[in-house]
């Protein structure tokens, strides 16, 4: 599957450059081109991969270059001022090339979460390609703002995109990692992932799929539009000595019990947004690794018991093979799901968070008054 990716805000443009590197490094044609969109200067000049010329900065008759501070209403509002800032650069983009276009934006902040919508929207008022969105939501720990701001966000953008696959930081948090260790190792995970996914139908013709899944088949699992969650599991394999010394053939003896084992790690335990599975409308299944570990009865086996978790018929799979890869992987895409607790959780959070706002504002001023309050009178302002 063949992306445009526009990476919008400070994590939007991160995991973008995470994309961008994990096709440099696999030789994999997943990205034709890439954007960053920001209201922030100091964010833009952050990036390494993405060409100067492919930054934007917009807002800045507003905001001076310096970000929205989280006000993601203000965001909305130079997305629809500047949009045709953005939009001219997207025309510069091969789209007779693209599969779909892909918008990543961190949920929490200001422009990621205020300006990914309103572009998904102009989007797909002028393309016929699928508009795609990946959201991140913030941690728990981030704060009742950021919450507020993603519980909005999600709201709108799921209206404004074909479909909108959401990552929630929790799942990839670790008590051992910086804050920026923590996000870097979470941004090269998720384009591991996705790249296992968008890169299955790729072959050099050393060693071709049994069966193919390509940018149709993962365009047909999205069609349901709503909210899809990711998993992923893999398992490294040992291999025999190689004749002179290189790789030898791995141990096949347990490619099928091993290759359902994957599948059912990656759904029940391993999703980008943990959900009830029964919800979901349709499901996609990319077992990838060495073509002798590609068992066909374990991905039938697989994709049967995907059915059967799930409870739908629309389970699409298939194998990728890599023929020096030292790993089985297992890629599951759920979509359409809509029993998610943690959004529950999200939006009421968000709820309480803009009455205690709310309430702060309409007291405002009498707290300050109390403050100033000087007796009878005895201070008096300078004018």
């Amino acid at each position: 599957m063949r992306l445009a990716l526009i990476g919008v805000g400070q994590a939007g443009g991160k995991v973008t450059e995470a994309f961008l590197e994990y096709a440099d490094r696999t030789d994999s044609d997943i990205v034709v081109d890439a954007l960053a969109v920001n209201t922030a200067k100091a964010d833009l000049l952050g990036l390494d991969r993405i060409p100067v010329s492919k930054r934007l900065l917009i807002g800045t008759d507003r905001v001076k270059g310096h970000g929205v501070g989280a006000d993601n209403e203000l965001g909305a509002d130079i997305a629809a001022a500047d949009s045709e800032v953005v939009m001219d650069a997207v025309a510069g983009m091969p789209s007779h090339e693209i599969d779909a276009f892909l918008l990543v934006a961190g949920l929490g902040g200001g422009t990621g979460s205020g300006v990914a919508p309103y572009l998904a929207k102009e989007l797909r008022r002028r393309y016929e390609e699928p508009v795609y969105g990946l959201g991140l939501l913030p941690g728990k720990d981030e704060g009742g703002i950021y919450t507020l701001n993603a519980a909005r966000s999600f709201q709108t953008f799921v209206r404004e995109v074909d479909n909108l696959v959401v990552y929630d930081n929790d799942t990839m948090a670790s008590g051992t990692d910086s804050l920026a260790g923590g996000f870097a190792r979470a941004n090269e995970e998720l384009a591991r992932r996705f790249g296992v996914l968008f890169a299955a139908g790729e072959t050099d013709g050393s060693a071709v799929p049994e069966q193919v899944v390509d940018a149709s088949e993962i365009i047909n699992t999205l069609g349901s539009g709503g909210v899809s969650t990711f998993g992923y599991a893999s398992s490294p394999i040992e291999r025999k000595r190689g004749l002179f010394g290189g790789k030898g053939r791995p141990d096949v003896s347990d490619a099928t019990p091993r290759i359902l084992a994957l599948v059912r790690q990656a759904t029940l335990g391993r999703l980008t947004l943990p959900c009830e599975i029964t919800s979901a409308e349709r499901a996609l299944v990319v077992v990838a690794g060495p073509p002798e570990m590609l068992s066909r009865s374990g991905v039938e086996k697989a994709r049967t018991w995907l059915e059967e978790a799930t409870g739908t018929r629309e389970v699409r799979g298939g194998d990728f093979p890599v023929p020096d890869a030292d790993e089985v992987s297992a890629a599951v895409l759920l979509s359409g799901v809509s029993d998610i607790p943690r959004v529950k959780e999200l939006q009421a959070i968000a709820i309480e968070t803009q009455r205690s706002m709310r309430e702060v504002s309409e007291t405002a001023d009498d707290r300050l008054s109390d403050l100033l309050w000087s007796g009878d009178g005895e201070l008096k302002p300078l004018f």
